[in-house]
């Protein structure tokens, strides 16, 4: 080693030794130490080739919560987890798992203590540490490492917080009190992506006069100071490129994709009869009642109405040309949205027979089924499509 690597990697002479002496026999991690909740924990990072072998989850089957540690394996939230990691992987976007947690009995792992909470952990090769937390990130990066496309993960480095502890009722009990987190609201991490359909939602909603003030970034529903969310805008956007309202446009180029939908955007609102009114006026100068009014009367005040209008622009836009067509953009735009229309009777609006409100006797169905009728509904209406 020359002069310069060693003022770069100071401590090299002192750890050697002890990755030589468990070459082949175990796993050697720099870690760090600390205590909570009444006992020792180690933080470390393993690479995903041996975090496969090192890790494991026992996940409860059938209906015996006692047959395992952890919770069934829910294989679509695993997929889920994998198309996440693959389409950032692939368009050359970061991504991000968090931590797994795993507890161990001490017994059966060596801590070397370099001082001031640094430490070597050495973890031998016929020692597994069982899954506390992220069996489901586990089982992805497994699959994954195991896959046609594992040259995307396997030089990946996860970190793995370490029990120590090989008490199964404390890894249960553990798993429970872990689980009491409260799960993010959709429309708060669509506020805090920088990707894709993220950021085509975010620079929406302050281009487009109908979001601005009117869009609640953070909640899971509106309330009553405000229409739209920002799942409800990103579930329009998806649409309006892709036809399905979860897609995340990460090959899209955001500011051309910004523009096009912008511009789109505000001329049907500004064209359609129902939603002028909310368009030309500042979120300040809406009164309670207006709100209240045009959600419970236009489709458009409605998560499920945004997602229709997204599938229809769809039909509306030229892909190669990024452009929506503005004739066709009219025509949309002169459909009645309004909830007594027949286009969305018995579809997204069904007349409840013994409504609690009279004067409001509809109800709202979202489901996949309820908006594809729309869909068609609103399609045999327009000509051109």
């Amino acid at each position: 080693m020359d002069e310069t690597n060693k003022s770069r990697y100071p401590l090299d002479g002192l750890l050697d030794p002890y990755f030589s002496k468990y070459y082949r026999k175990a796993g050697c991690y720099p870690g760090l130490i600390f205590q909570q909740g009444m006992r020792t924990m180690l933080q470390i990072n393993i690479p995903a080739r041996e975090l496969i072998t090192f890790l494991q989850a026992t996940p409860s089957t059938a209906n015996d919560p006692n047959s395992g540690k952890n919770r069934p394996i829910h294989k679509p939230h695993v997929e889920q987890i994998k198309k996440y990691v693959l389409e950032r992987a692939r368009a050359g976007k970061p991504w991000i798992l968090g931590t797994i947690t795993a507890n161990v009995d001490p017994k059966l792992i060596e801590v070397i203590d370099l001082g001031r909470g640094i430490c070597l952990v050495v973890i031998p090769n016929d020692v597994s540490l069982d899954i506390t937390d992220g069996q489901h990130r586990h089982s992805a990066i497994d699959d994954l490492a195991r896959g046609s496309e594992k040259h995307l993960i396997l030089d990946a480095e996860f970190p793995i917080t370490l029990v120590l502890d090989g008490n199964e009722r404390q890894c249960k009990t553990d798993f429970r009190d872990m689980a009491q987190t409260e799960p993010l609201p959709k429309s708060l991490l669509v506020s805090f992506g920088v990707v894709g359909c993220d950021w085509i939602t975010q620079e929406l909603i302050e281009r487009v006069p109908m979001f601005p003030g009117k869009t609640h970034k953070i909640k899971a529903s509106p309330g009553a100071d405000f229409i739209y969310t920002s799942k409800y805008v990103a579930k329009a956007v998806s649409c309006a490129f892709t036809n399905e309202p979860s897609a995340e446009l990460l090959e899209y180029d955001i500011e051309s994709s910004v523009g096009a939908l912008t511009e789109c955007f505000n001329q049907f609102f500004s064209e359609c009869s129902h939603t002028k009114y909310i368009f030309e006026k500042e979120a300040k100068e809406l009164k309670p009642d207006e709100i209240s009014a045009f959600k419970d009367n236009c489709v458009l005040g409605l998560s499920v109405g945004l997602e229709i209008l997204g599938k229809l622009l769809y039909w509306a836009y030229d892909k190669d040309k990024n452009y929506f067509d503005t004739e066709k953009v009219s025509k949309i735009a002169q459909l009645d949205w309004t909830r007594e229309s027949a286009l969305w009777r018995n579809n997204i609006v069904r007349v409840d027979p013994n409504p609690r409100n009279p004067a409001n006797p509809y109800k709202i169905s979202a489901v996949a089924s309820a908006v594809r009728t729309a869909v068609n509904a609103a399609r045999d209406e327009l000509a051109f499509m």
